[in-house]
């Protein structure tokens, strides 16, 4: 780091110098981790840039029309580039789609019925999607309003996911094995695609037409391989993640066999009418741009999350993962310990922003989560979790999950910041 910089820091960014020294030699013990990402990050690169000529994307694509949405070339292309990306017979990329949770939603409304079962292989799922299947709220409009019934197994105390105990829960009712690959606000570790491989390899076996689902939320473009070229049937994703590479403004994306794509479908829309209809609202360009700059920004997002995994393992917090474990999604937990600690960093976080750095943020009820939650985001897209931010729920532990970045400097700079507003409020000592 220039001198200049560090004094840039220390005097016009608020940085003291025991914060600074600190970050400075946690940057100088992870050149060898940071390297591993640039290496995966150069192969997806190729690998995104392959597709889009594969495709034989133009600036045609970037149109779009009106009313109904019909002949739509851009969004045809961009369904096609997502479905040759991940290795599927077929996708939706629509900004009509709300959220991870939306796209989710869809899958499991579109493929299930009444008398199905639904099983998550990972234990309960993130939080949002728990008054969807109906174990949470007033059931309306839920799974279990629909006569669908759900089971859940949950890790062994390792981490890892019961594959015997999966196995045995299995019956003929079972329609659907669901799995998510990233931690939500679990103390857990990140599924790798190859221990995804293992979960859908322990459902084939048992009968080959059960539906293995993965939420992809936090994952794209983590390794080399995505889940869908490990045998799973169907995947979703949020545009404001990782694929969108941060320009996208909203939408998600689902991706598998194309029997599977057509049910959905028809929930996204209505049956007969399914992917013909639905506008793009000229968002098209940015769909393609995010996804052909998102190994990039995402390589940023995980050198940044590896650097917060250390700063705090350097002050002996509990990280997950730590800074040399392989890493599946974006997510950094940091378990503070109690309320001040996490408010505190949150505040750090959000006065580390490009916008909305001068807010205080709150922990407040938010629909959909179980406890007061506090979230710290200034970004250019509402709720994007590609972009530096940091949230938790209010509960014990008190973990806070800390993730994104579109630069790496960025990224940096926040977890810094969230130390140094820790420091401040005399949560840690240095």
């Amino acid at each position: 780091m220039l001198q200049s910089t560090k004094e840039y820091l220390k005097n016009q960014m608020n940085i003291n110098s025991k914060v600074l020294e600190l970050g400075l030699k946690v940057e100088e013990s992870i050149k060898e981790r940071v390297k591993a990402i640039e290496e995966i990050r150069e192969f997806n690169q190729y690998k995104v840039l392959n597709v889009f000529q594969q495709a034989r994307v133009s600036d045609m694509h970037f149109q779009w029309n009106t009313g109904y949405g019909y002949n739509d070339a851009g969004r045809d292309k961009i369904e096609e580039v997502y479905a040759k990306l991940f290795k599927t017979e077929d996708a939706i990329v629509r900004p009509i789609i709300v959220n991870g949770t939306h796209a989710l939603t869809l899958c499991l409304t579109g493929i299930l019925r009444p008398g199905d079962e639904l099983i998550s292989a990972t234990g309960k799922p993130y939080d949002t999607l728990e008054e969807v299947i109906g174990i949470r709220g007033e059931n309306k409009g839920s799974l279990a309003e629909y006569g669908i019934t759900y089971n859940q197994v949950d890790f062994k105390e390792d981490g890892n996911v019961n594959l015997e105990k999966l196995s045995k829960v299995i019956t003929k009712k079972t329609k659907m094995v669901c799995i998510q690959r990233s931690t939500g606000y679990d103390w857990r570790k990140a599924l790798t695609v190859n221990d995804i491989k293992e979960v859908v390899d322990t459902v084939k076996a048992i009968n080959k037409d059960i539906v293995c689902m993965v939420d992809n939320c936090y994952g794209e473009f983590l390794e080399t391989m995505e889940p869908t070229e490990v045998g799973v049937d169907i995947m979703a994703g949020s545009l404001i993640k990782n694929p969108g590479g941060g320009l996208v403004l909203t939408g998600g994306y689902i991706v598998g066999k194309k029997e599977l794509i057509e049910l959905i479908s028809y929930k996204l829309t209505s049956p007969g009418i399914g992917k013909e209809c639905g506008l793009t609202f000229g968002l098209t360009r940015s769909m393609f741009q995010g996804l052909f700059i998102a190994p990039h920004i995402v390589s940023e997002a995980i050198k940044g999350a590896i650097f917060c995994a250390k700063l705090f393992e350097t002050l002996e917090y509990e990280v997950s993962p730590t800074s040399e474990e392989k890493r599946s999604d974006i997510i950094q937990a940091i378990k503070l310990g109690n309320e001040e600690s996490v408010i505190a960093f949150c505040e750090g976080i959000q006065a580390a922003a490009p916008v909305d750095s001068f807010v205080t943020p709150v922990p407040w009820d938010m629909s959909g989560y179980d406890a007061p939650v506090i979230m710290a985001a200034g970004a250019f897209v509402q709720g994007s979790s590609i972009e530096l931010s940091a949230d938790a729920p209010i509960k014990e532990p008190y973990i806070v999950y800390y993730q994104g970045g579109l630069t790496y400097d960025h990224a940096k700079f926040g977890a810094l910041k969230g130390l140094q507003a820790m420091y401040d409020k005399d949560c840690v000592e240095l």
